[in-house]
């Protein structure tokens, strides 16, 4: 046989040649614990419970303001907060017989952190946030403000809507959150944080130093979202799996999720879920008149455990699809295989078929 033969027949059988998708790190199968029941923990971290999950691409780092307006500049899309409000919509979500709120507040806009004075009394997180008018993925902060010169910050005010329609274009999926956590954690699946057990500090990630709500110090440099890269990697090659701004997930939330999940083995120590989506029905205390609400992780620059740790890669939080907010984006994930291995294929998580209305 010659050797153009023997080519040929070697090429045939050989396993397809795997292209790294761009911008992302291929996270290898696994199993480990997920939840928490550190003393930082919130009760919907709990019970902790053992998780497997396939292989699997995520994007290293958050979606970026120039990444997103390349989504925005091919298909014009326009996000949640860009759009006409409609009362009949909003309406669903606010204790029955709310009075219609005059035209000139029902405009397009989205929710900015607004810092009390700092010899104001802290109040509850009701006083921390502002409706804003005209605040967008573009104005983050308000129509004051600018992302000009940003294009390395994580892209927020985009609702999960928005993070969709943005997957659908790119060819990719929002992560479950078993996938974001067992991501997060970076192959250290039994510590309490992305970079071991050690407490949180200002050259670990961007989170709030300082009295929170009042004053932020800003040890780590930043006072807001920070560029993606200022800190360092997590195990698996991800930055900003903590702090910096929070990011959707695919899963529906529930405080319970875990319970549910368990329901019939929790006396089965042997138990493991495989590929876990969260619940079918969406239940939120924090958010009771939404029709659903759904899970984001990662914590954000406004983290101080005084408030909250959710710096940590158990911890779990949740909004209403059609909110946006000044420290929540996303980054995405992909089925695949690395190097042409059967790591298992995960199968798609929600994801719409074709671009929500714009």
């Amino acid at each position: 046989m010659s050797l153009v033969a023997v080519a040929i027949l070697v090429a045939a059988f050989a396993p397809p040649t795997i292209v790294a998708p761009s911008g992302m790190q291929w996270i290898p199968a696994g199993e480990f614990v997920m939840g928490s029941t550190d003393s930082l923990a919130r009760p919907d971290e709990a019970p902790k419970h053992r998780v497997r999950v396939d292989g699997f691409w995520m994007d290293t780092t958050e979606v970026t303001n120039a990444q997103f307006r390349a989504f925005v500049e091919a298909t014009g899309y326009k996000t949640v907060a860009e759009r006409p409000v409609d009362w009949e919509e909003l309406k669903k979500q606010v204790p029955e017989g709310t009075p219609k709120p005059a035209d000139d507040v029902l405009v397009p806009g989205s929710l900015v952190f607004t810092p009390p004075r700092a010899d104001a009394p802290a109040g509850d997180h009701f006083d921390w946030w502002a409706w804003t008018p005209g605040a967008n993925w573009r104005h983050p902060q308000g129509p004051a403000s600018s992302i000009e010169g940003k294009d390395l910050l994580p892209v927020v005010q985009v609702a999960h809507e928005d993070a969709l329609a943005y997957c659908v274009w790119a060819k990719k999926r929002l992560p479950t959150e078993a996938e974001w956590e067992f991501a997060a954690r970076g192959g250290l699946a039994e510590k309490k944080n992305s970079w071991g057990d050690e407490p949180v500090d200002a050259k670990r990630c961007n989170t709030w130093q300082g009295a929170f709500p009042r004053t932020n110090s800003k040890d780590d440099g930043f006072e807001r979202a920070a560029p993606v890269k200022s800190f360092p990697a997590n195990g698996y090659g991800l930055f900003d799996m903590a702090g910096n701004v929070w990011e959707w997930c695919a899963d529906l939330y529930a405080p319970d999720a875990y319970a549910q999940r368990l329901e019939g083995h929790s006396a089965d120590a042997a138990f493991v879920a495989v590929n876990p989506r969260g619940p079918t029905k969406s239940n939120d205390p924090r958010n009771p008149h939404a029709p659903e609400s759904r899970v984001h992780r990662g914590g954000s620059f406004l983290c101080n455990d005084s408030y909250c740790a959710s710096y940590r890669p158990s911890a779990r939080m949740a909004a209403p699809p059609d909110t946006g907010l000044e420290h929540l984006g996303f980054r995405c994930a992909k089925d695949g295989a690395k190097d042409g291995a059967k790591d298992g294929v995960t199968p798609a998580a929600v994801e719409p078929s074709r671009l929500p209305s714009q």
